[in-house]
């Protein structure tokens, strides 16, 4: 209720704070139906529990109140939210939110006494202070009763049944689209960079080597037919092969279609069809990206098996500049952190711990020379926390540059798709094919980027903030770029519980059958979207329209306080990660050093930890942001280290995080 309050004190009078995205009728059919039939039900509780017999021992435990729900029993509402019971152990979900959790047995689900008492002629005047809607007296709460069953909850049916299916949000997106753009215009589609012409490429004579090159390293090497993309693809799936059993990266080789993509390239080439840097080069996609006659898993084991006949926009747009597809990529389960149904993706750097996620099987991959580039998605963190942690250069663009059709969605107004790469140059080849207008996602469009391969850097002004990296501001100040200090300002008190509405809601429309048939139980981390989706079931359907107008105005305070071209700052700083997503601002993630870990392993394996930057533009200008990473990587040479992946032994055992199991 505290963001409730927040979002309805922010909101200007008469309807003047515009919204920058809507789901209205997904929203109301996904809150208002279960709100209105818990307050139905669950205030009969307080005077049915005075004449129910004491429970039995395992049922006495009591849970604490939340939301000051004062008048009702709290441990029957959270038997309402959740079909199971929690006990009194806490939990922080998201980063942000703490909820309870614990054992499954303190209030089984099936308890027929507890269905018993939930019976009796229904009371709404005490459940409204749970939606922080105390504000009816009884006349007008039995009205609204009967409203909501006459007209309310037969709607909510006919809608569900229409389009409410466990699909991951990959048909009936929503008609309210948000746009990020600070008011650019859309570009030709055929407008493309003009990509540095590398002369004198010459093999080398190791895979080893080969395997850390760019991309546009290896397209030469491939142009110029010093390499088939036959031998690439078997460098790549030999090291998938040998180092995923240590990484757990892999969900499923695509080793037939790498090898018919590969024959395509070369039998391209002997013609005199070169497609451009991507030409024959070897890659992978996150799990959430649908390839047909390949499993797409989500990285849950609800969808282990699915095979979905759909060809993703993103998929397409490689297979057509020559790219050829060898591993379908971790993603942590439904797109959250790095536990997937097989078990949980490790960090290259330090395989003592993982990767963080959910875009974990890309980021390690990338790092560990396993593909010269993968393609990861973000909707909270998703690519710069892992990027970070494996130490590569990846770019969150802005919110609409890439078509999502064929993409399991979080949030439609929040899912962006992005590169792992070696380099920022790779980011800018990377994103310049794959961006574009899908015609079957409402919210892409054609960018109006820039070329960043020719951005004059002394005409930008530059801020950073205190957890910039000093390094990365020197060492731009000294190439001519102008650098200040920086502070964004806005009102909103709470960016990580706007994310956290937004995010929530939607998911749950995209996965309301999901829940409903009770698969929550058995997804793989039970303090993770199980909790966070009942917890959305009770977001009033005003109260998330309330949210998507706090974050138009905190769209509109971050652009007028946005004096400069970029600006340097913390890549996995939480507040940025949640503003930069609810704004729709790029960021190119930077590694930019490394330390020395604690209590490290005996017998001098080498482990270290990555140091990262992040470089921040305004939407559309992502340009800008690549033309300072490349530029900062030009004359340094942090993103060209290779992870020491290759000290574990074939027969060494690997190590296990303390107080963590994969």
């Amino acid at each position: 209720m505290p963001f409730f309050t927040t979002a309805r004190a922010l909101r200007c009078s008469g309807g003047a704070t515009a919204s920058p995205h809507l789901h209205v009728a997904t929203v109301a059919e996904a809150t208002w139906r279960r709100a209105l039939f818990y307050v139905v039900v669950v205030v009969v509780v307080v005077a049915a529990a005075e004449a129910v017999p004491p429970p039995s021992p395992p049922q006495s435990r009591t849970l604490e109140r939340s939301f000051e729900m004062q008048a009702l029993s709290s441990k029957c509402i959270w038997f309402l939210l959740s079909h199971k019971a929690h006990g009194h152990s806490h939990t922080r979900v998201s980063g942000y939110h703490k909820f309870w959790k614990g054992s499954k047995e303190a209030l089984p689900a099936k308890d027929s006494s507890i269905k018993e008492a939930i019976s009796g002629k229904p009371v709404l005047k005490d459940a409204m202070k749970f939606f922080d809607a105390d504000i009816f007296n009884d006349s007008k709460l039995r009205e609204m009763e009967e409203g909501a069953e006459e007209f309310n909850v037969p709607a909510f049916r006919v809608n569900r049944k229409l389009v409410a299916s466990v699909d991951g949000g990959l048909h009936n997106p929503s008609v309210l689209v948000f746009n990020s753009s600070w008011g650019g215009k859309e570009a030709p589609q055929d407008k493309r960079f003009d990509y540095p012409c590398l002369c004198n490429v010459k093999r080398p004579s190791n895979d080893e080597d080969i395997a850390f090159m760019t991309v546009l390293e290896l397209g030469e090497l491939i142009r110029t037919k010093q390499i088939t993309s036959r031998e690439l693809t078997d460098i790549f799936l030999k090291r998938l092969k040998r180092y995923d059993p240590v990484l757990e990266a892999v969900i499923t080789f695509t080793e037939d279609l790498a090898y018919r993509q590969a024959k395509v390239a070369d039998e391209l080439l002997e013609q005199g069809k070169y497609l451009g840097p991507l030409h024959g080069i070897p890659y992978g996609l996150k799990d959430i990206i649908a390839v047909p006659h390949y499993k797409t898993t989500w990285g849950s084991k609800t969808f282990k098996d699915q095979v979905l006949d759909i060809e993703a926009w993103v998929y397409k747009r490689l297979k057509s500049a020559g790219a050829v597809l060898v591993a379908k990529l971790v993603s942590g389960s439904l797109a959250y952190d790095d536990i997937w149904f097989g078990g949980r993706t490790r960090n290259p750097w330090n395989i003592a711990e993982f990767s963080t996620g959910s875009s974990a099987g890309p980021a390690a991959s990338t790092s560990a020379g396993l593909v010269p580039f993968a393609i990861g998605s973000e909707t909270a963190g998703s690519i710069t926390y892992p990027a970070a942690r494996c130490g590569v250069t990846s770019l969150r663009p802005t919110f609409g540059t890439v078509g999502r059709s064929g993409v399991m969605s979080i949030s439609e107004s929040l899912d962006k798709l992005g590169p792992f790469c070696r380099s920022a140059v790779d980011c800018a080849v990377l994103i310049d094919t794959i961006r574009g207008k899908d015609p079957d996602d409402l919210s892409s469009r054609h960018v109006e980027f820039e070329d960043p391969f020719h951005v004059d850097l002394e005409k930008l002004t530059v801020g950073y903030l205190e957890s910039a990296e000093i390094e990365v501001v020197d060492v731009l100040s000294s190439m001519g770029v102008k650098l200040v200090p920086f502070k964004l300002n806005y009102s909103v008190e709470s960016v990580q519980s706007l994310l956290n509405i937004t995010m929530d809601v939607d998911m749950l429309a995209h996965f309301d059958k999901w829940q409903r048939l009770g698969h929550d139980d058995e997804y793989e981390a039970q303090d993770q979207w199980p909790v966070e989706l009942r917890r959305a079931r009770l977001v009033p359907a005003v109260d998330y329209i309330q949210a998507q107008r706090t974050r138009g105005k905190l769209i509109r305070e971050v652009r007028e306080s946005f004096k400069v071209d970029a600006f340097i700052g913390n890549a996995t700083d939480w507040e940025l990660v949640c503003l930069g997503n609810l704004v729709g601002l790029p960021v190119v993630v930077v590694p930019t050093g490394f330390t020395t870990i604690e209590d490290p392993p005996k017998g001098g394996t080498r482990r270290r930890t990555t140091v990262t930057t992040g470089i921040y533009a305004p939407p559309d200008r992502d340009h800008i942001a690549l033309a300072l990473a490349m530029a900062y990587q030009s004359v340094t040479d942090h993103h060209l280290q290779r992870p020491p992946i290759d000290d574990l032994g074939p027969d060494d055992e690997i190590p296990v995080p303390p107080n963590t199991k994969p």
